[in-house]
């Protein structure tokens, strides 16, 4: 009977993060994958996501690989199928995708290791949520610079709420 119930917490909870990316202006389509993506179950498809639900092993991956998509300039964004840009044309991408992770899972109310599961981030997840936790924000500046989300100086002077809080949850330059 366990797995039943996990079965189904996971389907909530891939219900709740697809209508998330949907709502604020991502693609999403769920399809059987043949070959194996960057992360199990998840494919860059015309500019938008595709998720294998029977391989994917943690649901909080679309959350990350959505913040890959909804970090990127529209006119890069709509191009991509089946990879991420090279890093060396947006080295700023991972340290941005994980401030925007973070803020989802705030956001969406769910618990930061859902993102940030044991399985991934090189062993460092923890430690990644303890930083976020203590306030300090590794990608903020350059999901400012995109207009994303503002710093506590710059949030006061624009009359926003600053990081974690998103002033856009995608990109729109």
């Amino acid at each position: 009977m366990q797995t039943v119930a996990i079965d189904y917490e996971k389907k909530e909870l891939i219900t709740l993060l697809v209508n998330f990316l949907k709502e604020i202006g991502l693609t999403v389509e769920f399809a059987v994958e043949k070959e194996p993506g960057f992360l199990p179950g998840i494919h860059i498809r015309n500019g938008g996501l595709s998720i294998d639900t029977e391989k994917l092993l943690h649901p909080g991956d679309i959350l990350h690989e959505a913040g890959h998509l909804a970090t990127l300039p529209y006119h890069i964004r709509c191009e991509l199928d089946g990879k991420l840009p090279d890093t060396d044309t947006h080295r700023s991408a991972e340290l941005m995708t994980l401030a925007w992770s973070y803020a989802a899972t705030l956001h969406l109310k769910i618990p930061a290791n859902v993102v940030f599961h044991e399985n991934g981030y090189k062993g460092g997840a923890q430690n990644l949520i303890d930083n976020f936790e203590q306030g300090r924000f590794i990608g903020v500046p350059m999901l400012q610079y995109y207009g994303l989300t503002y710093d506590e100086q710059n949030a006061e002077r624009l009359g926003v709420q600053p990081f974690p809080h998103m002033v856009n949850w995608v990109c729109l330059k």
